[in-house]
């Protein structure tokens, strides 16, 4: 695959989630409190920042959208995805004020994580989903870009 600019790829990348959004709705867990409403951030190593909500409730979209950038940006700063950051903390093998998250701050669940693509390290933050599906679509909407 040639190298794109990130822009294009982050627009693939949102044009994938959108095509696979159906197929994880159709899970009732998946579906139970977002209804349908999600919201994915996208942040480039210089720190661009690209995002999407999904669905028809503005509020829903809204509140989402907020968690997928609070995953995302403890990602980019962290360069951990989330889960594992705040795990490391707990377990006294980093310092969370190196990074100037407070505790009250952390996400503490899965659903924001770094992807690679064409070199290119995209911190990503996905909510609305179950926390594991939250990862899953990020993942296969970028396999699809390799493929």
């Amino acid at each position: 695959m040639d190298k794109k600019p990130t822009i294009q790829i982050v627009e693939q990348i949102l044009t994938n989630i959108a095509q696979l959004l159906p197929q994880y709705l159709q899970n009732e867990a998946n579906n139970a409190i977002a209804e349908g409403n999600v919201g994915v951030c996208l942040i480039s190593e210089e720190g661009q920042t690209y995002g999407k909500m999904y669905g028809s409730d503005q509020i829903k979209q809204r509140f989402f959208y907020q968690l997928a950038w609070q995953k995302a940006s403890q990602v980019w700063i962290t360069k951990e995805n989330t889960g594992v950051f705040e795990q490391k903390v707990f377990n006294g093998e980093i310092n969370e004020r190196k990074f100037g998250i407070k505790r009250h701050d952390f996400v503490g669940w899965e659903g924001g994580q770094i992807i690679w693509v064409n070199n290119q390290a995209l911190a990503v933050g996905f909510s609305g989903l179950r926390a594991q599906d939250d990862l899953d679509i990020v993942r296969k909407a970028v396999k699809i870009l390799k493929d």
